[in-house]
């Protein structure tokens, strides 16, 4: 597969995207980066103890300082960044897939033209409800899409092309046991088949380019292992989705 002219790349929190899909954001000439969980929450005294570990005071403190870390980093990678205002999972607040679903289907349907490269959604709770919700999102422009086509019967109008999804594999959060392929197994039990693509994203230049996007992240990058931050240069993973072939009668 070709490297998409034009890419939306959906980040659950203030990192995952570049951790996750660096290389391909690079690679692509134009990049929109929409973190979901990157909203400020409420002023209050203490902080999460993962934010308390990277050296905040509070979760408000945190948020900024992540924003303009995240937004360093897609600098350095050419691409746009559109931040969400749903609370991050540490600080609680209501937040369902079908709201996020709503949120991201406004901002899609401004780029139809983009490829979406979505979270496969393994681990963690954040990136399970995101995926959700683009999986919703997914399916509900399917649906549109099928019934624009017959619309009309005796003159149908050309509907426009729907918007093709990659979904990539979460950096991190892919390293524990089991998470890719109970992943997987729920979509063929959904009657979906996922199969992986090949992009041409091996060249040094995007490799470096990520590299150096990744540094931005100063305050996560302290918390991690060894694993773990070797695990973010692990060669990135694409994946279709397609229904499973009708059996031949």
């Amino acid at each position: 597969m070709d490297i998409p002219a034009s890419i939306i790349v959906i980040s659950p929190h203030l990192d995952d995207a570049v951790f996750s899909c660096g290389n391909l954001i690079a690679a692509s000439h134009a990049a929109m980066v929409v973190t979901v969980f990157a909203g400020e929450p409420a002023p209050a005294p203490g902080a999460p103890e993962w934010d308390l570990a990277a050296g905040f005071s509070s979760g408000a403190q945190a948020v900024r300082a992540r924003r303009q870390e995240d937004g360093r980093a897609l600098r350095r990678l050419g691409a746009e960044p559109v931040w969400l205002d749903f609370l991050d999972g540490q600080y609680g607040g209501r937040r369902t897939a079908v709201d996020i679903a709503v949120r991201l289907g406004r901002l899609l349907s401004l780029q139809r033209r983009a490829t979406i490269v979505a979270p496969l959604g393994v681990y963690h709770p954040d990136h399970v409800l995101v995926n959700a919700a683009c999986m919703l999102l997914r399916e509900a422009v399917a649906v549109d899409h099928s019934a624009l086509a017959v619309a009309d019967d005796e003159a149908p109008a050309p509907a426009p092309a729907p918007q093709q999804w990659l979904f990539y594999e979460d950096a991190i959060h892919r390293r524990m046991p089991g998470a890719l392929q109970s992943r997987l197994a729920g979509w063929w039990q959904e009657g979906l088949i996922a199969a992986p693509v090949h992009l041409p994203l091996s060249q040094p230049q995007y490799q470096s380019r990520k590299a150096l996007a990744v540094e931005a992240y100063e305050s996560q990058l302290r918390l991690f292992n060894a694993e773990q931050l070797a695990d973010i240069s692990v060669p990135e993973r694409y994946w279709t989705l397609d229904p499973h072939p009708k059996p031949a009668r």
